[in-house]
Protein backbone atom coordinates (compact mmCIF):
# COMPACT_ATOMS: atom_id res chain seq x y z
CA UNK A 1 0.00 0.00 0.00
CA UNK A 2 0.95 3.65 -0.17
CA UNK A 3 1.40 5.89 2.86
CA UNK A 4 1.51 9.66 2.36
CA UNK A 5 3.23 11.12 5.41
CA UNK A 6 2.62 14.86 5.78
CA UNK A 7 4.11 17.25 8.31
CA UNK A 8 1.77 19.90 9.73
CA UNK A 9 1.86 23.54 8.63
CA UNK A 10 3.88 26.26 10.32
CA UNK A 11 3.06 27.05 13.95
CA UNK A 12 3.99 30.01 16.17
CA UNK A 13 6.39 27.65 17.98
CA UNK A 14 8.18 26.96 14.69
CA UNK A 15 8.66 30.68 14.14
CA UNK A 16 9.95 31.22 17.69
CA UNK A 17 12.16 28.12 17.73
CA UNK A 18 10.39 26.59 20.73
CA UNK A 19 10.58 22.89 21.57
CA UNK A 20 6.81 22.31 21.72
CA UNK A 21 5.24 18.88 22.05
CA UNK A 22 2.29 19.46 24.35
CA UNK A 23 -1.22 18.24 23.56
CA UNK A 24 -3.26 19.81 22.03
CA UNK A 25 -0.55 22.38 21.43
CA UNK A 26 -0.59 25.52 19.27
CA UNK A 27 -2.49 26.14 16.06
CA UNK A 28 -1.12 27.42 12.78
CA UNK A 29 0.26 30.77 11.73
CA UNK A 30 -1.25 32.62 8.79
CA UNK A 31 1.43 31.04 6.61
CA UNK A 32 0.59 27.65 8.12
CA UNK A 33 -3.04 27.99 7.03
CA UNK A 34 -1.89 28.95 3.54
CA UNK A 35 0.36 25.89 3.45
CA UNK A 36 -2.60 23.71 4.47
CA UNK A 37 -4.69 25.11 1.63
CA UNK A 38 -1.83 24.48 -0.81
CA UNK A 39 -1.82 20.78 0.10
CA UNK A 40 -5.08 20.39 -1.82
CA UNK A 41 -3.33 21.23 -5.09
CA UNK A 42 -0.08 19.53 -4.13
CA UNK A 43 -1.94 16.22 -3.68
CA UNK A 44 -4.48 16.70 -6.47
CA UNK A 45 -3.00 13.82 -8.45
CA UNK A 46 -2.91 11.41 -5.50
CA UNK A 47 -5.61 8.98 -4.46
CA UNK A 48 -6.36 9.24 -0.74
CA UNK A 49 -8.70 6.60 0.64
CA UNK A 50 -8.41 7.55 4.30
CA UNK A 51 -6.91 10.41 6.32
CA UNK A 52 -5.37 10.14 9.78
CA UNK A 53 -4.26 13.01 12.06
CA UNK A 54 -2.48 13.17 15.40
CA UNK A 55 -4.01 14.38 18.66
CA UNK A 56 -2.36 17.77 18.18
CA UNK A 57 -4.50 20.62 16.85
CA UNK A 58 -1.93 21.66 14.23
CA UNK A 59 -2.46 18.42 12.32
CA UNK A 60 -6.25 18.86 12.43
CA UNK A 61 -5.97 22.36 10.96
CA UNK A 62 -3.47 21.19 8.35
CA UNK A 63 -5.70 18.32 7.25
CA UNK A 64 -8.95 20.33 7.20
CA UNK A 65 -8.76 21.74 3.63
CA UNK A 66 -7.72 18.36 2.23
CA UNK A 67 -10.46 16.56 4.17
CA UNK A 68 -13.09 18.99 2.90
CA UNK A 69 -11.86 18.67 -0.68
CA UNK A 70 -11.91 14.86 -0.58
CA UNK A 71 -15.00 14.41 1.57
CA UNK A 72 -13.01 12.51 4.20
CA UNK A 73 -13.48 12.45 7.97
CA UNK A 74 -10.04 12.61 9.64
CA UNK A 75 -9.31 9.75 12.01
CA UNK A 76 -7.59 10.99 15.19
CA UNK A 77 -4.84 8.79 16.61
CA UNK A 78 -2.49 9.82 19.47
CA UNK A 79 0.12 7.46 18.05
CA UNK A 80 0.92 10.02 15.37
CA UNK A 81 1.68 12.84 17.80
CA UNK A 82 5.15 14.35 17.98
CA UNK A 83 7.99 12.92 20.04
CA UNK A 84 7.78 14.39 23.53
CA UNK A 85 10.48 16.91 24.36
CA UNK A 86 10.44 15.65 27.95
CA UNK A 87 12.69 17.63 30.28
CA UNK A 88 13.38 20.34 27.67
CA UNK A 89 9.75 21.06 26.80
CA UNK A 90 9.21 24.72 25.99
CA UNK A 91 12.90 25.56 25.75
CA UNK A 92 14.67 27.43 22.97
CA UNK A 93 18.36 27.22 23.96
CA UNK A 94 20.97 25.38 21.92
CA UNK A 95 21.72 22.78 24.59
CA UNK A 96 18.06 21.75 24.82
CA UNK A 97 17.72 21.50 21.07
CA UNK A 98 20.91 19.43 20.93
CA UNK A 99 19.55 17.04 23.57
CA UNK A 100 16.33 16.54 21.63
CA UNK A 101 17.94 16.15 18.22
CA UNK A 102 20.81 13.97 19.40
CA UNK A 103 18.36 11.56 21.05
CA UNK A 104 16.30 11.46 17.86
CA UNK A 105 19.38 10.67 15.79
CA UNK A 106 20.48 8.02 18.28
CA UNK A 107 17.18 6.26 17.59
CA UNK A 108 17.64 6.71 13.85
CA UNK A 109 20.97 4.93 14.23
CA UNK A 110 19.19 1.88 15.65
CA UNK A 111 19.48 2.46 19.40
CA UNK A 112 15.78 2.52 20.15
CA UNK A 113 16.22 1.55 23.80
CA UNK A 114 17.53 5.03 24.62
CA UNK A 115 15.06 7.28 26.44
CA UNK A 116 14.46 10.94 25.69
CA UNK A 117 15.22 12.48 29.11
CA UNK A 118 11.85 12.87 30.78
CA UNK A 119 10.09 11.32 27.78
CA UNK A 120 9.72 8.17 25.70
CA UNK A 121 12.17 5.58 24.44
CA UNK A 122 12.61 5.15 20.71
CA UNK A 123 10.92 1.76 20.97
CA UNK A 124 7.82 3.37 22.47
CA UNK A 125 7.71 6.07 19.81
CA UNK A 126 8.10 3.70 16.87
CA UNK A 127 5.61 1.22 18.39
CA UNK A 128 2.83 3.79 18.65
CA UNK A 129 3.38 4.97 15.08
CA UNK A 130 3.46 1.30 13.97
CA UNK A 131 0.02 0.78 15.51
CA UNK A 132 -1.47 3.51 13.34
CA UNK A 133 0.25 2.15 10.24
CA UNK A 134 -1.13 -1.31 11.03
CA UNK A 135 -4.63 0.14 11.39
CA UNK A 136 -4.23 1.87 8.03
CA UNK A 137 -3.18 -1.42 6.45
CA UNK A 138 -6.20 -3.20 7.95
CA UNK A 139 -8.50 -0.84 6.06
CA UNK A 140 -7.60 -2.77 2.92
CA UNK A 141 -7.32 0.36 0.76
CA UNK A 142 -4.57 1.50 -1.58
CA UNK A 143 -3.47 4.88 -0.25
CA UNK A 144 -3.69 6.52 3.17
CA UNK A 145 -2.51 9.98 4.27
CA UNK A 146 -1.10 10.47 7.77
CA UNK A 147 -0.76 14.09 8.91
CA UNK A 148 1.88 13.98 11.60
CA UNK A 149 5.08 15.70 12.73
CA UNK A 150 8.59 16.14 11.41
CA UNK A 151 10.73 14.39 14.00
CA UNK A 152 8.55 11.29 14.27
CA UNK A 153 8.32 10.97 10.48
CA UNK A 154 12.12 10.98 10.28
CA UNK A 155 12.43 8.50 13.15
CA UNK A 156 9.86 6.08 11.74
CA UNK A 157 11.33 6.19 8.24
CA UNK A 158 14.82 5.50 9.59
CA UNK A 159 13.54 2.59 11.70
CA UNK A 160 11.10 1.02 9.28
CA UNK A 161 12.03 1.75 5.66
CA UNK A 162 14.66 -0.12 3.67
CA UNK A 163 16.25 2.85 1.92
CA UNK A 164 16.42 5.63 4.54
CA UNK A 165 18.98 5.55 7.34
CA UNK A 166 20.72 7.72 9.93
CA UNK A 167 23.02 9.32 7.37
CA UNK A 168 20.07 10.43 5.27
CA UNK A 169 17.80 11.77 8.01
CA UNK A 170 20.71 13.59 9.66
CA UNK A 171 20.80 16.00 6.74
CA UNK A 172 17.29 15.79 5.29
CA UNK A 173 14.42 17.34 7.18
CA UNK A 174 10.67 17.43 6.74
CA UNK A 175 9.66 21.04 6.25
CA UNK A 176 6.18 22.32 7.13
CA UNK A 177 3.63 20.46 4.95
CA UNK A 178 6.50 18.46 3.47
CA UNK A 179 5.37 15.14 1.99
CA UNK A 180 7.13 11.78 2.31
CA UNK A 181 5.66 8.89 0.31
CA UNK A 182 6.26 5.33 1.51
CA UNK A 183 5.18 2.17 -0.28
CA UNK A 184 5.12 -1.49 0.72
CA UNK A 185 3.78 -3.28 3.78
CA UNK A 186 4.69 -4.10 7.35
CA UNK A 187 5.08 -7.74 6.30
CA UNK A 188 7.33 -7.26 3.28
CA UNK A 189 8.99 -3.98 4.19
CA UNK A 190 8.57 -0.30 3.36
CA UNK A 191 10.49 1.90 0.95
CA UNK A 192 10.48 5.69 0.64
CA UNK A 193 9.53 6.50 -2.95
CA UNK A 194 9.48 10.29 -2.57
CA UNK A 195 11.05 12.64 -0.02
CA UNK A 196 9.75 16.19 -0.48
CA UNK A 197 9.16 15.53 -4.16
CA UNK A 198 12.44 13.75 -4.90
CA UNK A 199 13.57 10.15 -4.86
CA UNK A 200 15.86 9.23 -1.96
CA UNK A 201 18.82 8.96 -4.36
CA UNK A 202 18.08 12.41 -5.81
CA UNK A 203 17.74 13.96 -2.37
CA UNK A 204 20.92 12.27 -1.14
CA UNK A 205 22.88 13.47 -4.17
CA UNK A 206 21.72 17.02 -3.56
CA UNK A 207 23.07 16.89 -0.02
CA UNK A 208 21.96 18.87 3.01
CA UNK A 209 18.50 20.40 2.70
CA UNK A 210 18.94 23.95 1.45
CA UNK A 211 16.01 25.15 3.54
CA UNK A 212 17.57 24.05 6.84
CA UNK A 213 16.88 26.50 9.63
CA UNK A 214 16.45 26.34 13.42
CA UNK A 215 12.67 26.22 12.92
CA UNK A 216 13.04 23.27 10.56
CA UNK A 217 15.46 21.43 12.84
CA UNK A 218 13.15 21.82 15.84
CA UNK A 219 10.60 19.61 14.19
CA UNK A 220 8.74 18.84 17.38
CA UNK A 221 7.56 22.47 17.41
Amino acid sequence: MRLILIRHGQTPANVEGILESTVPGPGLTELGHEQAEELVDALSGDTIDALFVSSMVRTHLTAAPLAADRGLEPIVRPGLQEISAGDVEGNTDEASVHQYVSTLLTWCGGHLDVRMPGGETGEEVIARFDEVVAEAEELGVGSVALVSHGAIIRAWCAARTLNVDLEFVSTHYVVNTGIVVVEGSSKDGWEVTAWLGESVSEAAARGVASDHSPAVEREDA
